[in-house]
């Protein structure tokens, strides 16, 4: 028969879900089916091999998620082994009398080649496999196990936290942020998983002492009171045969113990384990050295092992010496050669005027390697992420961050600029992570006490080392890369309204053109010019009103185009037609809104005062602001502690007054007019701010 043919057949027989039941029914076979000496050793060969082929897979796999099925394997291998133990102990006392081979050869082998035919000799090395094994490997295994999965589980709040606030920076997408979660929730089932597999290789371990001592107690009686043997003649078949058939089960359960051992010990991290431990520890030349030094010292004293110990010092030395000269020689070939200097003065021109970045990013000295490109800086990647996530939320295109070195920053210090203002400004300390307190949080922390540039939240410098204790504690950990990308995010939400010119405005106007030709002819330039659409949009924007929804845009302000040109109504309009998204991304889908309102008497007041007003404002007396700006800066701190938005409803004449007045001083507090609310929204007025 076709061996691709036979191949294809068991996949497919695996693949409909037969694979672990019939492996579950095999292992119940060799439990209460006696197996001939053939089938033992071909079972016994095999499990020898797989175990070896697991200790390999975990020595060469990256990361440990990447063998996540690794519990469960052990635990089928595990039955296995214990199942060839009941099937080889049912041999070894049906038939043990016969001779050393009645189990089969690789039992006998074990029991006579391993440890030379001696039994004293087979129990000696058996009691140090076990010891190692028992004693040592699994039980340092398992209380690595333990301790990783008590840390994983309590560190997922954290982690989960810092995925959140990714997102929300633009700095991970909703698949990464997904990928992300799932890899945490992951890592959390394959420590907990390995916590109770553990158990069974420490198990399997207690129960091959136990079968050892059966055997040959079961041996002895059975040798000399069925089938007649003299007692040492009973002791010495039976011993062996059982010291061989323990060594046969041993030596594949220290071979995953050992793979247990160091699965748990693992680094989280993107590298093979033979890689980890090259680069870590021959990274340093003067460690070869000073150990060949200490050998070549030791060799030369009387009574040493001269020979040994001068000749492995040589070649530690020689090791050390190599590495010690391949670092510099490798940097000087890599470093590239400077670029002659021009020496031929060109004549001024335009292109020597720098323009005014419209969005710009300076970085001190020390900040460099986190925007280098040759050394791949991880701000770049985050950069590019806010802009993706800014200009999906915001509606319109982000324009590139235009990122240089200012030597006049402190090392540590970065400024963010807007059209050549600076309006943001942050240090760093790249060598440490940023564990922000989202408020909650009451532990402090060991380290240094700063403040998070993005909200102002109160934050711990720390040690790279003690991420996962902070976020234990509740903290959200970041590194220094993304606090400046969260803060340049922050920023550009709050100045959108200023990256928004004419040529985006354009640009929005060409793309809905493309599928609405007859609303955007009828809009600009005929109805309005393209600078009142402009500012329009730029009042949105000012009011964290994304301008996504550009074609109610157009219809609103083409339909009211008619009746007035002034921004200022045209927006009031446009927000009222956009009412609905902008009551959805305060509240939610929640029916309930709880609001703020104004005293009618003064509310009355100051409508009075807005229609009265000439040029340059509103006339009020003196004071009644300031009453005013007072208690709604109580009532959205009330609303706050309370968990609900703080929002204020007024009438629409008074709205954009009002914004004005609390848009920078309260920048949590929302305006909204009543027109504004939807028909199908239930609103429960929570205060009414006086004067008084």
């Amino acid at each position: 028969m076709n061996s691709d043919f036979v191949m294809r057949q068991v996949g497919d027989f695996v693949r409909v879900g037969m694979g672990v039941p019939l492996l579950l029914i095999t292992l119940l076979a060799m439990v209460v089916v006696p197996l001939p000496p053939v089938m033992l050793d071909a079972l016994f060969t095999f499990n020898i091999t797989l175990s070896m082929i697991i200790l390999l897979a975990v020595i060469y796999v990256a990361r440990p998620l990447e063998f996540a099925v690794f519990p469960t394997v052990l635990l089928a291998v595990t039955l296995l082994r214990l199942a060839l133990n009941v099937a080889s102990t049912r041999v070894v006392l049906l038939e043990g009398h016969t001779g050393p081979d009645a189990a089969g050869n690789v039992i006998e082998a074990f029991g006579a080649f391993v440890v030379g035919g001696n039994y004293a000799v087979g129990l000696v090395v058996f009691t140090i496999l076990v010891v190692i094994n028992f004693v040592v490997v699994t039980k340092g295994a398992s209380r690595v196990s333990e301790v990783s999965a008590r840390f994983t589980l309590d560190a997922m709040p954290g982690k989960q936290m810092a995925i959140d606030a990714d997102l929300n920076a633009g700095i991970a997408t909703q698949e990464e942020a997904r990928a992300r979660r799932n890899e945490v929730r992951e890592e959390a089932d394959f420590y907990g998983a390995m916590d109770g597999a553990s158990k069974f290789v420490r198990g399997d371990a207690a129960a091959g002492i136990l079968i050892l001592f059966i055997n040959i107690l079961g041996g002895l009686i059975i040798g000399t009171l069925d089938h007649g043997l003299p007692l040492a003649e009973a002791g010495r078949v039976y011993t062996l045969l059982t010291i061989g058939d323990g060594l046969v089960a041993q030596i594949p359960s220290l071979l995953l113990s050992t793979s247990v051992a160091i699965i748990v010990t693992r680094m989280s991290r993107a590298e093979a384990l033979t890689d980890q431990v090259v680069s870590q520890i021959f990274s340093n030349p003067r460690v070869l050295i000073v150990a060949g030094a200490v050998l070549a010292i030791l060799g030369v004293l009387p009574g040493m092992p001269n020979v040994a110990f001068l000749a492995l010092a040589a070649v530690v030395l020689a090791t050390g010496y190599w590495l010690h000269h391949r670092r510099p020689v490798a940097e000087t070939e890599e470093a590239p050669e400077p670029e002659p200097e021009q020496e031929e003065t060109q004549e001024l021109s335009w292109d020597d005027v720098s323009p005014i970045d419209l969005i710009g990013l300076e970085v001190g000295y020390r900040l460099i390697p986190l925007v280098d490109r040759n050394q791949n800086g991880p701000l770049l990647g985050r950069i590019k992420g806010v802009r993706k996530k800014l200009s999906d939320d915001l509606g319109f295109l982000i324009q590139p961050v235009h990122i240089r070195d200012n030597l006049e920053l402190k090392p540590n210090v970065y400024r963010i600029s807007v059209l050549g203002v600076p309006v943001g400004e942050g240090e760093i300390q790249i060598d440490r992570e940023l564990a922000i307190n989202p408020g909650d949080v009451t532990s402090p922390l060991t380290g240094a006490k700063t403040t998070d540039p993005a909200f102002g939240l109160e934050a711990y410098w720390i040690e790279p080392g003690a991420r996962e204790h902070a976020q234990t504690l509740g903290y959200t950990v970041v590194d220094a890369s993304t606090v400046i990308a969260t803060h340049l995010s922050e920023v550009l939400k709050s100045h959108a309204y200023q990256l928004l010119g004419h040529e985006e405005v354009q640009q929005l106007l060409d793309r809905l053109a493309q599928t609405a030709p007859k609303l955007v002819e009828n809009l600009t330039p005929g109805a309005l010019p393209l600078g009142v659409v402009v500012k329009v949009l730029q009042e949105l924007l000012a009011e964290r009103i994304p301008v996504r929804n550009i074609r109610t845009i157009a219809e609103t302000l083409a339909e009211n185009a008619g009746r007035t040109q002034e921004p200022v109504a045209l927006t009031a309009a446009t927000r009222e037609a956009l009412g609905g998204s902008i009551v959805q991304g305060i509240f939610g889908l929640r029916q309930d809104l709880p609001v703020i309102t104004v005293d009618p008497s003064l509310e009355q007041l100051l409508r009075d005062g807005v229609q009265s007003a000439q040029e340059g404002g509103p006339s009020f007396e003196p004071g009644l602001a300031d009453q005013l700006h007072g208690s709604l800066v109580e009532a959205a701190r009330r609303q706050e502690m309370s968990g609900d938005p703080a929002v204020l409803l007024v009438a629409g004449p008074l709205r954009p007054w009002l914004a004005k007045l609390t848009r920078y001083s309260v920048p949590s507090l929302r305006v909204l007019a009543y027109g504004e609310i939807p028909q199908d929204k239930n609103l429960r007025v929570v205060t009414s701010v006086g004067s008084g």
